[in-house]
């Protein structure tokens, strides 16, 4: 089997909700980050054999096969197909496993892995209330197989931030402090500029929108919770957000034949599912089942992302796997600088992959909760 290789990564400013990528469609935020990748690595874009590209909510301007239209948005040739995958905040992260697994099992040589996503569009939640004038107030009613395992209970990502919360005793004082370090790590990356070569500017956004400079634990602790006496508050979820990244994934054969440099080897790439009902616990069996096809352990990495859906999620994965919050979103995380959804997945690559290359690191772990109960996992290994 063929060795899977990134050559690069890169991904536009994440934009705050009703900020500066607001009005830019999804289409050209993904345009955007393929002609950065594109010019970077310098290949014929007629040899790339795929974009696979991770995006939620398709409706409206993410329609379409938003993969292909961000292709062709980017004024590259019609030859190139794409395809638009939803393993819901995974996406981006899956796009990047299945382009991988492509170049591992001979199927492609060359692959552009990403995700897009304008909230500030098309916004959070637009699908449900699309689907309530169709006769369907939520997404598993009126599925008698559904009713029958699970009942008529709430599934929401809010519920389940709050029972984790509870189940791993997290208070919310500890949650705003997690909170609090996030955008302080977020805007010590901003101002050493270590974002700066993983970012492609769009227009006049060149830095990430979304870090609160002014932010404390008084603001924090003044805010009411999501929910009716609950610990959940918007100062220690992710924030809504735009912006697009990608990735060129390589295989053995191309990085011959087209005389690439890698950056990194794509190690291993797995997804498990958890209690749907909890539905963010994903990363912790998902983490557990790495690790034992791996036969590696917490100690042999040097960085980790978890993607900050809400606090109570990458702190109960830290507790539960023994990972030192040192190791874990070093630079911020979702909470500080945004989680424009199926765009998520790549953008962690693409700031794993970097600060692995600051820093000298070799070995990267990324790992996020995902609707459904699920969670993947990619390890990579920078060369």
């Amino acid at each position: 089997m063929s060795e899977a290789y990134i050559i690069d990564a890169v991904r536009t400013p994440t934009g705050r909700r009703g900020g500066g990528l607001a009005s830019v469609h999804p289409a050209d935020l993904g345009a955007a980050a393929i002609r950065a990748l594109l010019d970077r690595t310098g290949v014929d874009p007629l040899a790339v054999e795929d974009v696979m590209f991770g995006c939620l909510d398709n409706v409206g301007p993410n329609a379409a096969d938003i993969a292909r239209t961000c292709w062709l948005a980017a004024g590259l040739p019609e030859a190139v197909p794409g395809v638009t995958v939803d393993r819901q905040c995974g996406s981006g992260q899956q796009a990047i496993s299945f382009a991988a697994a492509a170049a591992m099992a001979g199927i492609n040589d060359l692959v552009v892995a990403g995700g897009v996503q304008n909230m500030s569009i098309v916004p959070l939640g637009f699908c449900l209330r699309a689907a309530e004038s169709l006769g369907h107030p939520t997404y598993y009613g009126g599925s008698s197989g559904w009713t029958e395992r699970y009942g008529d209970q709430e599934i929401s990502q809010f519920r389940g931030a709050e029972m984790i919360a509870d189940k791993w005793g997290i208070t919310r004082a500890e949650m705003e402090q997690y909170a609090l370090e996030s955008h302080r790590r977020a805007i010590q990356a901003i101002d050493e500029g270590r974002f700066d070569a993983e970012i492609a500017p769009v227009g006049d956004v060149t830095v990430d929108e979304g870090p609160r400079r002014d932010t404390s634990l008084e603001k924090m602790a003044s805010l009411a919770p999501i929910t009716e006496r609950g610990l959940i508050t918007a100062a220690v979820s992710s924030q809504i957000s735009d912006g697009a990244a990608a990735l060129l994934i390589a295989s053995e054969r191309a990085v011959r034949n087209h005389g690439l440099v890698p950056k990194a080897r794509v190690h291993h790439l797995s997804v498990r599912g958890d209690d749907p009902v909890y539905m963010l616990t994903g990363p912790i069996p998902a983490t557990a089942y790495a690790l034992e096809r791996t036969g590696m352990s917490i100690d042999d990495f040097d960085l980790f992302e978890c993607n900050e859906a809400f606090a109570s999620v990458p702190m109960a994965w830290m507790r539960e796997h023994g990972i030192p919050h040192e190791k874990v979103n070093v630079n911020g995380g979702a909470i500080a600088l945004g989680h424009p959804l199926g765009c998520t997945g790549a953008k962690l690559m693409t700031t794993l992959l970097h600060e692995l290359e600051r820093t000298g690191g070799r070995w990267g772990f990324q790992t996020m909760c995902e609707g459904g109960g699920q969670a993947n996992v990619t390890i990579i290994e920078r060369l």
